[in-house]
């Protein structure tokens, strides 16, 4: 590394030893990180993210998956209260992520959010939220692999079996995911987001503005019918609501992401440009998309403006639904990656081992995820699926205890009570959306399975809704 400021382990790899500055003291000429071990030329630098490429990772982590599907959770619960939920998530997740980034300062040896369960609750919190994190970060791969399947669809017009546009996009994916560190694949993070942003912003929204929803069956456009308020079930509401949570529920990788950067004290910077883009972007989206298409909203949201939209839009989204599935294969992979080497000189030095794991580790994650995609084929219920079960619970509850484990000891003041009352608030609210919203995905998919007769589940049949 060439950066002059690093975090150092200690011998047991437990601290940093940091100056009062936050600098990194070095020994002896050598540089240490506190979860990569030794860094040296014979291995891959971990350590090599900016704060311009951790803000693009952390706009891909969040542009992506969840913004297709905001239009069709606006029209569920209704333009306004759309909005509503929209800013009251951004303002929860944004005061999670700042979290994220003191913690890390406080306590370097944290690579992911199974260390912080290791360091409040021992061995079974390190257990209990690495599987959580693993399952959520290769079910979102597995969601973007099927919207790549849904774009190849659009974009070929079907052109051949919907299950063999699954492996390609499977195979895709663990070849970009297999590159090495995130500093590597930080541009690609740029082009993901961008490509999301226009596809999204500028062609559907501007599709529809001009135009409107497209025909339904053949006939001629009517008005939008479009409501500031709805009345919709309770299963349905709160898994719309689920939805806007998995839009922002990037934030148990923001660890991972912090770990790798050259400097964690830029953290700070990067998150306030990243969530301040992101909800403008769904607002944005969410408004403009569900006002002109109404009930004929389509979910993913790039199908919302018609057949000829719909493939300049796929065309352009398409790398931004590549680098969402690598991404999260790449998270993935590295979860299980360092969680087997960590300690070992081959975690940091290209040894056949070193190798092996690596490799296995993606090939593994990009398997399962694949049979995801394939199991759960319904894009917008399953969205909603992973964003309750695996996305509140990540994003909401160790954060709140996050805070308390930190401030348990400091002293009674008012700021303290205020602290102490919102980290409840945000537990005890991410408990609610997890177990309620998990109830309304599971309800919505069986009613889909039912439907469909589980017919869709590995079909040929043309999934992105044009065929």
């Amino acid at each position: 590394m060439s950066e002059k400021k690093k975090f150092q382990s200690d011998p047991e790899g437990v601290a940093a030893a940091l100056s009062p500055t936050g600098q990194v003291i070095e020994e002896k000429g050598t540089e240490h990180d506190a979860v990569f071990g030794e860094i040296t030329e014979a291995g891959p630098n971990y350590r090599n993210v900016g704060w311009i490429g951790t803000t693009a990772l952390m706009m891909k982590t969040q542009i992506g998956l969840g913004v297709l599907s905001l239009p069709l959770a606006f029209h569920t619960l209704g333009l306004i209260p759309g909005i509503i939920v929209i800013l009251a998530i951004a303002g929860i997740t944004t005061w999670a992520d700042w979290m994220i980034g003191v913690f890390k300062l406080r306590h370097p040896q944290i690579y992911g959010i199974d260390d912080l369960g290791r360091i409040m609750f021992g061995t079974i919190g390190y257990e209990i939220l690495g599987a959580a994190f693993c399952l959520y970060v290769i079910f979102v791969a597995g969601s973007a692999i099927l919207s790549i399947s849904i774009a190849f669809n659009a974009l070929s017009t079907h052109a051949v079996c919907t299950a063999i546009f699954v492996v390609i996009a499977a195979v895709i994916g663990f070849i970009f995911s297999s590159i090495e560190t995130l500093g590597r694949i930080s541009w690609l993070a740029w082009v993901g987001a961008l490509s999301i942003i226009v596809a999204a912003v500028f062609v559907v929204t501007i599709g529809v503005g001009v135009q409107g929803h497209p025909p339904p069956q053949g006939g001629v456009i009517i008005q939008s019918d479009y409501k500031l308020f709805n009345n919709p079930e309770f299963s349905s509401a709160i898994s719309a609501v689920c939805t806007i949570v998995f839009a922002y529920s990037g934030t148990p990788a923001f660890f991972n992401i912090v770990a790798e950067m050259r400097d964690p004290r830029d953290y700070p910077k990067s998150l306030m440009i990243c969530q301040g883009t992101v909800t403008i972007v769904y607002i944005i989206i969410g408004t403009v998309v569900y006002f002109y298409c109404g009930s004929h909203v389509a979910s993913p949201a790039l199908g919302s403006a018609g057949p000829v939209i719909e493939k300049v839009a796929y065309g352009i989204a398409l790398p931004g639904l590549i680098v969402s599935a690598v991404i999260y294969l790449h998270l993935s992979a590295k979860h299980i990656f360092i969680r087997i080497l960590r300690g070992s000189v081959h975690l940091s030095t290209h040894t056949p081992i070193h190798w092996i794991t690596w490799l296995s580790s993606t090939f593994t994650v990009t398997l399962v995820a694949y049979l995801i995609a394939s199991g759960i084929p319904v894009f917008d219920n399953l969205v909603s699926l992973i964003g309750a079960l695996l996305g509140s619970f990540l994003t909401f509850q160790p954060i709140g205890c996050m805070w308390m484990y930190d401030h348990w000891k400091a002293a009674r003041t008012a700021a303290w009570k205020f602290g102490m009352g919102w980290s409840s608030f945000v537990i005890i609210s991410g408990t609610f959306l997890m177990i309620a919203g998990t109830y309304g995905s599971i309800v919505a998919i069986i009613e889909s399975y039912n439907e469909s007769g589980g017919s869709a589940a590995w079909s040929c049949a043309d999934n992105s809704g044009s065929g």
